[in-house]
């Protein structure tokens, strides 16, 4: 007789025990509770890569890893150079006769001496045309998981490995990138918030004075735009435990912004909100501090967002090669262009009444990236979104490793994981897809920068 087949597990579900199983009704108390659990574990993953002290600390780098990866030098003539000139750091060796373990601050040292001694065919110092501010880039997707905050994270540790130094702005009230970094962030205070405060407070100061000279009764200042008038970027930035990497942290009151920032703007309709951020780094000399600034910005096209694109050079869009993220990621370009489409004809149509000039949004570049790549499983759906997408896919894309999920369970980017933690293949295949991420990214990088510095001869050749 044949057997019964295996029914599914949906089918006879016994009430009494799905009653028994569901448990009490949640309260919004429980809600609380949640999120307290949920503090106490983070905590406790956090503190994985801390030092005894409760701050992070950036791994040692050995001499293979440095004349392989970072000092373009055979690792005989590095020992030489550190032989010939013992001022510079010698390293230190965990056992007798070992190999040489350097801290990135080190690293940064003998990169400086061989740019200034050694041979001037290689790129020892990366390049930055001298007097030209930094680039600021922005990873930006409204649909989450799609690598955002991954991407733009490792990005600003490439570029930091590569001697860039590096501003991260966290801008998703979620903190993801901040806890990346290990930053800590008590409110809002120590977040973007008050420095788009103090565009708006600054805004309505012109603009009461504008009011005193036609003798009009002036709108008042409350406490918060008060205050937020005394506050710099500077002193909102932190340092991280990577030497040339500083933050400008997130945490949950950020989003409070996104419900402010409305509420100014009706109350001040000819203060350009979309300005604050980028007009607010300037004004601070942040972008003559820095050489690249990520932004990574909330899963929506909210005030937060906007900002961070209208001030980026740089767009870098994140998505998996699925059919929905591709079209999601459509529906996000389709909501740029409506959005900025938006303000550009609202303040072109004041400007042309006035006979200003008009304002026009622009990049350097934008491209997608395809994160979490399976060649295996979609190559095929990889090659379609090119074809239809062409030169603002970038070529590159992103594959899945082990090294990758391994070192999200230990709540750190590939570059922070001791290589001798994997096989030396698996190491190195794992590292190369972010490398050639970011070589993909700084080749947008040094074009706009070269483009910049030929224009600006340009100019100054027909003066």
């Amino acid at each position: 007789m044949a057997s019964t087949p295996d029914l599914p597990p949906y089918f006879n579900i016994d009430p009494d025990q799905a009653q028994t199983a569901l448990g009490d009704a949640t309260t919004t108390q429980d809600f609380a509770n949640i999120a307290a659990a949920c503090a106490a574990g983070r905590q406790d993953l956090a503190s994985r890569g801390i030092d005894q002290d409760g701050a992070r600390e950036l791994r040692l780098f050995s001499t293979w890893e440095i004349t392989r990866y970072l000092i373009p030098v055979a690792t005989g003539h590095f020992r030489r150079v550190l032989k010939q000139n013992p001022e510079l750091p010698q390293g230190r060796s965990e056992t007798a006769g070992g190999a040489k373990w350097f801290t990135l601050d080190e690293v940064l040292l003998l990169r400086a001496h061989f740019g200034q001694e050694g041979s001037k065919s290689k790129e020892y110092l990366p390049y930055r045309p001298e007097g030209h501010p930094a680039k600021l880039v922005a990873a930006a997707n409204f649909k989450g998981g799609v690598g955002k905050t991954s991407t733009a994270a490792h990005l600003a540790m490439s570029a930091a490995l590569d001697g860039y130094k590096v501003l991260v702005i966290d801008l998703d009230s979620q903190g993801s990138m901040t806890s990346i970094f290990g930053g800590a962030v008590e409110d809002e205070w120590q977040t973007v918030f008050p420095i788009m405060a103090r565009h708006y407070a600054r805004h309505l100061r012109a603009d009461n004075q504008r009011r005193a000279d036609r003798g009009e009764a002036p709108a008042p200042l409350d406490d918060t735009l008060t205050e937020a008038l005394e506050v710099t970027t500077s002193s909102l930035i932190q340092k991280t435990h990577w030497p040339n990497i500083d933050l400008i942290g997130a945490q949950l009151n950020l989003y409070w912004a996104e419900f402010q920032i409305p509420v100014w703007r009706m109350s001040g309709r000819g203060w350009k909100l979309w300005d604050a951020l980028a007009d607010s780094l300037q004004a601070d000399g942040v972008l003559e501090d820095y050489d690249i600034v990520f932004l990574d910005t909330p899963p929506a096209l909210g005030y937060l967002t906007i900002n961070g694109l209208s001030a980026a050079d740089i767009l870098l869009v994140p998505l998996g090669a699925s059919f929905l993220e591709f079209d999601s990621t459509g529906r996000f370009f389709d909501m740029l262009h409506a959005t900025f489409g938006s303000i550009e004809e609202t303040e072109n149509m004041a400007a042309r009444a006035l006979g200003r000039e008009g304002l026009a949004f622009e990049w350097d570049a934008v491209r997608t990236v395809i994160t979490r790549y399976d060649s295996t499983q979609q190559a095929e759906l990889a090659a379609l979104m090119q074809a239809y997408m062409g030169r603002t896919m970038s070529p590159h894309r992103q594959d899945f490793t082990a090294l990758i999920g391994q070192a999200g369970e230990q709540v750190q980017g590939i570059y922070e994981t001791d290589y001798r933690d994997f096989n030396r293949e698996t190491y190195v295949r794992g590292r190369l897809t972010f490398d050639t991420t970011y070589a993909a990214f700084k080749q947008l990088l040094v074009g706009a920068w070269r483009r910049d510095e030929l224009a600006q001869l340009a100019t100054a050749a027909a003066e």
